[in-house]
């Protein structure tokens, strides 16, 4: 190897951001391995071996190593103290003697196999380097632009690197264009053999709430809290918030002026409804208000089963249970509780039946 080359070799380490002493340990290490391979004597072994570049003008030296004993079994790692005495005067016993064992063209063996190395080890480190730069970004938004469609996937060019969107990541209904920007939920980075794999999706309820802080200044800021999200992609969100701060409201704060921020929002999920609710630390009341847009009458919460019983007018009765019973399903999502719902009337009627037991069970017992 010659200083040209270690030059350019020091230009490319520092282009791309690769340490030098481990690009320099790395070559020296599968030197000693060629060296085993290709010229190792009855003199050397690959325990005794070491390699030496010359960080400035590229020499390479190879060297056998030998312990410093008085008597000698081993000649392949042994030296005599005496032969090692007339080497250099400085030697003791247990010292390691570098004697030299380069042999005459081993600087070509060496410059091909330093740039089979320094290739490998600068895919390996653009790899490590663009895995560094997404994993940053997990279970955060990014914004990618849609390159085709291909077997139900939707393959995305998010900058330095290729994902693509598998078809349960995909809201239902979505169309995707060429050349269309869209912004997605990174779910997971994984560091593969072939470098970064980035799982993103547009399904996701974290979606839902990057999307929330980016809009709102109040949540970005902290003082409007996001406590929960519950989320039927394509269709309908139901997100609950709470303020830090008595004198700002979070449900208009995520509103916003005229509803631009949650319009800004609902453009972007492309016409997903978003319910806002306030979250309360009282079951009772959060339970209520996540069953919005509908009226509840009362809520009656059983701690044990983690379950609630709602009475609602008999007007509201469809509206609270949802089409297909999408809004008390997200509402328990939300809320982690089971739900069940009843009119006003059908209330009624099951208390007078439970009345009704109760009488006759009295009557019974009189008997």
């Amino acid at each position: 190897m010659n200083q040209e080359f270690i030059g350019a070799l020091k230009e490319i380490v520092k282009d791309k951001g690769i340490s030098e002493d481990l690009i320099f340990t790395t070559i020296e290490d599968a030197l000693v391995a060629a060296y085993k391979k290709n010229y190792a004597s009855p003199t050397t072994s690959a325990q005794n071996v070491k390699v030496s570049i010359n960080r400035e003008n590229g020499e390479i030296h190879v060297y056998a190593q030998k312990v410093v004993v008085e008597d000698v079994y081993d000649y392949v790692t042994e030296i005599s103290l005496e032969e090692a005495k007339e080497i250099s005067p400085r030697y003791d016993l247990d010292d390691i003697v570098d004697l030299e064992v380069t042999p005459k063209n081993f600087g070509r063996v060496a410059a091909q196999l330093a740039k089979g190395v320094v290739t490998q080890r600068i895919r390996e480190a653009e790899r490590n380097i663009v895995y560094s730069e997404y994993k940053e970004l997990e279970y955060d938004i990014i914004t990618g632009t849609v390159l085709r469609k291909d077997k139900g996937n939707v393959f995305v060019n998010l900058g330095r690197i290729e994902t693509s969107i598998g078809p349960n990541e995909q809201i239902p209904g979505e169309e995707y264009k060429f050349n269309e920007r869209i912004k997605l939920y990174v779910v997971e980075v994984k560091n593969g053999s072939k470098g970064a794999q980035i799982l993103v999706s547009r399904t996701h309820p974290g979606l839902v709430k990057r999307l929330f802080e980016l809009e709102v200044p109040e949540i970005y800021e902290g003082v409007v809290e996001i406590k929960s999200i519950s989320r039927e992609a394509g269709s309908r969100s139901k997100i609950a918030v709470y303020s830090n701060d008595e004198n700002v409201d979070p449900m208009g704060s995520c509103v916003g002026p005229k509803g631009t921020r949650v319009q800004n929002i609902v453009n972007e999920l492309k016409g997903e409804k978003i319910d806002i609710i306030k979250w309360s630390k009282n079951p009772e009341e959060f339970i209520a208000a996540a069953l919005s847009p509908a009226k509840v009458l009362e809520v009656e919460v059983f701690e044990d089963s983690k379950s609630a019983k709602v009475v609602v007018d008999d007007n509201q009765l469809s509206l609270a249970i949802g089409k297909e019973g999408q809004n008390v399903r997200l509402a328990a999502k939300l809320t982690n509780w089971k739900i069940d719902i009843k009119s006003k009337s059908q209330a009624e009627a099951l208390k007078k039946e439970e009345l009704k037991e109760e009488s006759v069970d009295e009557i019974e017992v009189l008997e």
